[in-house]
């Protein structure tokens, strides 16, 4: 349940009409000594700690009791304020589809102007479109986007760090088109490694920031040497990291786009997922997707307006950009509402929250006998922990006997990677978790 109190004005109206002055008018009955007693109550707790408490107690009637994860990979465990879900379940939020006509549309419009001045403002970059589906869509327009600005140029040039189901929907979206795409059969991210796959036919270069282990890479190193090619670079990255990390418009990306799931939005058994994507203003003819603008009327007042829309449907079929039908609307407007309620001080503290959270259960994990985390770049909330025994084996005992959600086992994505798990940890994985986990861990040896 949430609780949304009354305005000033509010009450003030509610006591005209019932003709009293103040509100400690209602209770004149109540013999002075008794109106206020002094409560014995605990110390005030955070909404999130709140949550924690009563999902301590709800916990009690499932036998395996509170579930604890630690899966991440792309999909990630936040707090979401009661606040977000209160505002976008409104009616005129819920069933909104596309502001075609901005005379009655101008609260979505607004909403959506306001969340791409938001991710530009997170990524450092010039301009954002109003949301894509996912964030491997996005990446997937990101190429599209490449391929129709560097003239002729057929050669992707895709990090083995990036997601790999990104890189998948990218292959998909580019077959048929002679495109090739080289790097991302490789089993190391180093960046000399994918810089030696660059040359003069390379359109794009793609890499993730913090990368799909959890790893921070010389981002800029990259963005240079694919420069030097005249090829455009897009970040993949996180919108929670960038609470703490520089952003990557600061590097010179040329393109940054990424999932916005970890604003706000609950996970939901696979959806929805909010992509965004943001650019430099001069590529802003080519980017797919919605771009909604501020402008005034005829009577000089302030209005939004949907000023982009390059799909089929909107101009001619040789002139689109992509047959990108709608966009995530409300999922924008939640992540907008979140960032709001947030402020830039409070993702900030969820960002080091996550950071120092895992790097606790890191040194945890690092301690157990046949256990060991993969040190060799810095990390940001999720590590690989190379394990004694098949992750499968060992998540299912995690679930099994604590009723734990464990990482993901990277063998199916990395030939390389046998026996290695992913480990994510966010805000929301308590001390007691981690440690409950650890010690699960230990007997799994």
């Amino acid at each position: 349940m949430s609780y949304t109190p009354h305005t000033e004005q509010d009450v003030a109206s509610m006591l005209k009409i019932i003709g009293v002055k103040t509100v400690d008018d209602l209770f004149v009955d109540v013999p002075t000594k008794h109106r206020f007693p002094k409560l014995e109550l605990p110390e005030a707790l955070t909404q999130m700690e709140t949550m924690w408490e009563l999902e301590d107690l709800s916990s009690e009637n499932l036998p395996a009791g509170k579930t604890a994860m630690f899966l991440g990979a792309g999909a990630y465990n936040h707090y979401s304020p009661s606040i977000v879900n209160h505002l976008i379940l409104r009616g005129e939020f819920l069933t909104a589809y596309t502001p075609y006509q901005p005379e009655i549309s101008q609260g979505t419009l607004q909403a959506m102007f306001e969340y791409q001045s938001m991710i530009c403002a997170l990524t450092a970059m010039e301009v954002a479109n109003a949301s894509h589906y996912d964030g491997a869509t996005s990446l997937a327009e990101a190429v599209i986007l490449a391929l129709n600005t560097t003239s002729g140029r057929k050669k992707i040039v895709m990090c083995p760090g990036v997601h790999p189901e990104y890189r998948a929907v990218v292959r998909t979206y580019t077959q048929g088109m002679g495109v090739t795409i080289s790097g991302d059969d490789m089993d190391t991210a180093d960046p000399d490694t994918l810089i030696s796959h660059m040359d003069d036919q390379t359109a794009m270069v793609a890499i993730q920031y913090p990368n799909f282990l959890g790893q921070i890479m010389d981002v800029a190193k990259v963005v240079r040497a694919a420069h030097e090619k005249g090829a455009l670079v897009c970040v993949v990255t996180l919108p929670v990291p960038l609470g703490m990390l520089k952003p990557p418009g600061l590097f010179g990306a040329d393109i940054v786009v990424g999932e916005a799931q970890g604003l706000g939005i609950q996970l939901g058994y696979g959806g929805p997922y909010l992509g965004f994507f943001a650019t430099r203003e001069k590529f802003v003819r080519k980017m797919a997707g919605r771009l909604i603008g501020q402008t005034k009327d005829v009577h000089g007042e302030e209005g939004f307006v949907l000023t982009l829309a390059t799909r089929e449907q909107h101009i001619r079929r040789e002139k689109a950009t992509s047959n990108i039908c709608t966009n995530q609307g409300l999922m924008a407007l939640a992540a907008t509402i979140y960032l709001c309620a947030m402020g830039k001080h409070g993702l900030k503290r969820v960002a080091e929250l996550c950071y120092h959270k895992a790097h606790y259960a890191a040194d945890q994990i690092d301690a157990v006998k046949g256990f060991s985390v993969d040190r060799s770049k810095p990390f940001f909330m999720e590590f690989v922990v190379q394990c004694p025994r098949p992750v499968s084996e060992i998540n299912q005992y995690l679930m099994d006997m604590y009723g734990i959600v464990g990482g993901l086992d990277l063998a199916p994505f990395y030939s390389s990677r046998k026996n290695q798990m992913l480990v994510a940890v966010t805000e929301m994985n308590t001390r007691e978790e981690i440690d409950a986990l650890v010690d699960a861990l230990k007997e799994v040896v």
